[in-house]
């Protein structure tokens, strides 16, 4: 009998992706609080008790339910520190599709952390749940984040005008997206 994945756990070279826990919630208030993280983020907490319930109501435990998100964190192997998070929203019936995002402490930025952890993610996602596409939904005037998603491979699919309500403001949404047999012909 085939095993289902009920719990996405990932080991990278430098990093594990685990589902996040109430007691996380500090560590990630930490960096989720600062102006420069929220700047592209739909969702900005102000206090502990915002992520606090961001974990206990937002995100679901069990993983491949249609229109659900799953958090995952960033943890460094070396110091067991939570450097950054990783959302999967499991859009469709069939559960084919997945957008990912991904927040990473501006501490922790520009050493491969991010593209580490996503590129885990996807192959993880692809490998292991057998999923046929992945998107990617990025503000246009994140580069940091268009560099990575290009780096790895994820091509531009299109750009909708002012489709995204945020911050009292109607924003551009730039979505990247790759299937599987293009991940695994590549990695």
């Amino acid at each position: 009998m085939e095993k289902v994945e009920t719990k996405i756990n990932i080991e990278t070279k430098r990093l594990h992706l685990r589902p996040i826990k109430i007691s996380d919630a500090e560590m990630v208030f930490e960096y989720r609080k600062l102006s420069e993280v929220n700047k592209y983020q739909t969702w900005s907490p102000t206090t502990l008790k915002e992520v606090e319930e961001f974990i206990r109501f937002k995100t679901v435990k069990t993983i491949n339910k249609p229109d659900t998100w799953h958090q995952l964190v960033i943890i460094n192997k070396t110091t067991k520190q939570i450097i950054g998070d990783i959302g999967i929203h499991f859009l469709d019936i069939e559960n084919k599709q997945v957008e990912i995002g991904y927040t990473l402490s501006p501490k922790h930025q520009n050493q491969g952390f991010a593209t580490e952890a996503v590129t885990g993610t996807i192959d993880y996602l692809f490998k292991k749940l057998q999923k046929h596409r992945i998107i990617a939904s990025v503000d246009p005037e994140n580069e940091q984040s268009i560099k990575l998603l290009e780096r790895i491979g994820m091509r531009k699919e299109g750009l909708f005008l002012k489709s995204l309500w945020i911050n009292n403001e109607w924003l551009d949404d730039l979505i990247f997206a790759v299937l599987e047999e293009e991940w695994l012909i590549n990695h």
